[in-house]
């Protein structure tokens, strides 16, 4: 592997272009304050990753409002943007408004290359539906352009996840049929799979290949919720992916306002530690 790779993960942005999101969230101006945290970090960062439920409602001015924020946040930060459909997107808006190309009703699946590292956007939604699934067409072009792997690996990010969810209303709306998609990616060079839709940051595996389904910057899902209830919460975050040679690392970074607990040197800390070290 000739480089390692820091991606952010953001999804269910639920952005609107007017209003709060459920009449109490801001989840527009939450998602540029996502864009603003990492460009303050000053590190570098090779793609902003979106995978789904971009628009709440579809339209395009909630994607124009978003395009703008991540144009402005790539440009300065000189990584690539990637954007995959989720279940609240519409695929014509979704192209005219946000990825810039003629509207169409065909899936969005895509390939970016970043340096060695190839990221396939495959589009899981099901118009008129909650629920996901990918077509055997769809599974035959993924099957093809894995076929010659790439330098640095594949990541491969859709809208549903291809695991349980503990949540019960996500189990009956998520993907269908992932024994399917786990019979492409097997033996494939995909080193991650990333996804959305459920609001809460949980892992698993399909085919050996880690799964991170990132939690939702607009707001969380509460998974420890009363039984037959289901409740949004005002956790907003998104993720940082690190990719390296020996690996791959997810880390939720939450959005807060609150002030720092502390905030010190890292090296005068590094040298504290070890002069008290045994």
């Amino acid at each position: 592997m000739a480089k390692s790779y820091t991606l952010i993960h953001l999804t269910d942005v639920h952005a609107v272009a007017e209003g709060l999101l459920h009449g109490s969230v801001d989840s527009t101006a939450a998602f540029r304050t996502a864009l603003d945290t990492v460009a303050a970090a000053g590190q570098p960062v090779d793609a902003i990753i979106l995978s789904g439920d971009i628009a709440d409602q579809g339209d395009e001015a909630s994607y124009r409002l978003v395009a703008e924020a991540l144009e402005s946040a790539a440009d300065g930060l000189g990584a690539a943007v990637v954007v995959a459909m989720g279940n609240h997107d519409e695929r014509h808006a979704f192209r005219s408004a946000l990825v810039g190309t003629e509207p169409g009703g065909e899936p969005y699946d895509v390939v970016t290359r970043v340096g060695g590292l190839r990221i396939v956007t495959l589009d899981s939604t099901v118009p008129g539906a909650h629920h996901g699934e990918l077509s055997a067409d769809q599974l035959e072009w993924l099957a093809s352009t894995l076929a010659e792997p790439a330098p640095d690996g594949s990541v491969l990010v859709l809208h549903h996840p291809p695991i349980p969810s503990v949540l019960p209303l996500m189990n009956g709306i998520g993907l269908r049929a992932p024994e399917k998609l786990a019979e492409v990616l097997t033996g494939s060079d995909v080193r991650l799979i990333l996804a959305g839709h459920t609001h809460s940051a949980s892992a698993g595996t399909l085919a050996g290949i880690p799964v991170w389904v990132g939690p939702g910057s607009a707001y969380g899902a509460d998974t420890m919720a009363s039984a037959g209830k289901t409740r949004g919460i005002p956790f907003q975050a998104f993720s940082r992916v690190d990719i390296t040679e020996d690996g791959v690392i997810t880390t939720v970074v939450p959005l807060s306002s609150a002030p720092a607990v502390y905030e010190l040197d890292t090296e005068v800390l590094l040298d504290h530690l070890a002069s008290h070290s045994g």
